[in-house]
């Protein structure tokens, strides 16, 4: 195998911006299919207890099916949602509140450019080893407009 096939892809802040609003109506695509596969999950999860307790002779298996099979839509939906962000070199952190970050470089070190849906643009960073919490304003300053962050 190459070995860059392993390497992470770094954005450049404006390379970071362009794959933003690529993977923006894929994250929310993302967002809203496992939403719906976490209700879906409620119903599979009564479905089952019904069948625990009436040991099955009161269930619509149509219903189960046409439910389990939603379920498994959904997922395929995520899955293949979350493979094209990833393909595209970014990392979704947290699903539930659309939290994704970008390999860059700052000062030679590799870092995370931290975005979260809703925000307007890229303003963030933090250390690979930081999460969240760690997020520090980009200096403008810092910026390549071709390369990354150096």
């Amino acid at each position: 195998m190459d070995h860059e096939e392993h390497q992470p892809k770094l954005f450049s802040l404006s390379e970071a911006e362009t794959a933003r609003r690529h993977v923006e109506p894929l994250l929310i695509e993302a967002m809203e299919s496992n939403r719906e596969m976490e209700e879906l999950d409620e119903k599979l999860s009564a479905i089952s207890n019904r069948i625990l307790i009436m040991g099955g002779i009161t269930i619509d298996y149509e219903v189960a099916a046409r439910v389990r099979s939603a379920h498994t839509n959904s997922m395929s939906k995520v899955r293949d949602a979350l493979d094209r962000i990833h393909a595209i070199g970014c990392v979704v952190k947290d699903l539930e509140s659309g939290l994704v970050d970008f390999p860059s470089l700052i000062e030679n070190e590799e870092v995370y450019l931290c975005w979260r849906l809703g925000e307007d643009r890229i303003r963030f960073y933090h250390r690979q080893d930081e999460g969240f919490a760690g997020r520090k304003p980009i200096n403008p300053a810092d910026t390549g407009p071709e390369h990354p962050i150096h």
